[in-house]
């Protein structure tokens, strides 16, 4: 038996190795691939196709910034007696009271007497941060939370772990794009749901790692009195 034998033998063990390791990142893959499918089709599950008024009223109405016509759904929830006081929280700090009146002009009694501004919040995290703040310094029991469909589950998550106690009542925004088409039709309302679904995830996991005591981000608190009285409105609305 020569020496080439011999070297082919060597090899067969490690081809082998090889070919098993590729066949467990392959089912690993799999595996991950479908796991994140089914979330992914859970988290699709959560958002509404349609504005459906809340149920009942609360103490107060939050609205967090960022989607069209977020704002003024609010106010005009606001204005129909459904919370006692607004808050709207990521304000831009260059934006007043002029930029909501303009395009609700209607409402402009219920926005000079009701409505809070947070300028401090920047993230989902720091709405919520602030969101409590606010809600406890005014002994509030029970929110309706305004944003978009698809930003809603984070924003509960977000604000459940901020607020435990606190019976928050959902009120999401659907845009124009999401009733005119499916979204699995559109590549950037689909792009958004992925990324939405990645930042949904992102914050599961923080937060659940938190509640066993290992909180890899913690919370920065922002300067007492973040949150104004003076009406405004947000940079997107």
């Amino acid at each position: 038996m020569g020496p080439g034998t011999d070297h082919s033998r060597r090899k067969l063990p490690l081809t082998a190795a090889l070919g098993r390791t590729l066949a467990g990142v392959v089912a690993t893959l799999a595996v991950g691939f479908f796991i994140a499918a089914v979330g992914f089709v859970g988290f699709l599950s959560q958002l509404r196709g349609a504005e459906i008024q809340p149920e009942r009223k609360a103490d107060g109405i939050v609205v967090l910034t960022g989607g069209s016509s977020r704002v003024s759904d609010a106010v005009e929830l606001l204005a129909g007696g459904y919370g006692q006081r607004l808050l709207i929280s990521g304000v831009h700090p260059t934006n007043d009271a002029s930029d909501i009146t303009r395009s609700l002009p209607e409402a402009r009694s219920f926005i000079n007497c009701c409505v809070d501004l947070d300028y401090s919040a920047i993230n989902t995290r720091s709405n919520a941060a602030q969101t409590r703040r606010w809600a406890t310094e005014r002994g509030f029991k029970s929110l309706i939370v305004v944003t978009s469909n698809y930003h809603m589950p984070r924003a509960i998550v977000e604000l459940s772990h901020a607020m435990p106690s606190m019976n928050l009542i959902p009120y999401a925004v659907v845009g124009e794009k999401w009733r005119d088409e499916p979204w699995w039709t559109s590549a950037p309302t689909l792009r958004l749901l992925l990324s939405e679904y990645a930042k949904y995830v992102a914050a599961e996991m923080r937060l659940r790692l938190a509640d066993l005591g290992l909180d890899l981000a913690p919370e920065v608190e922002a300067p007492t009195g973040s949150v104004s009285r003076r009406p405004a409105t947000a940079q997107a609305n």
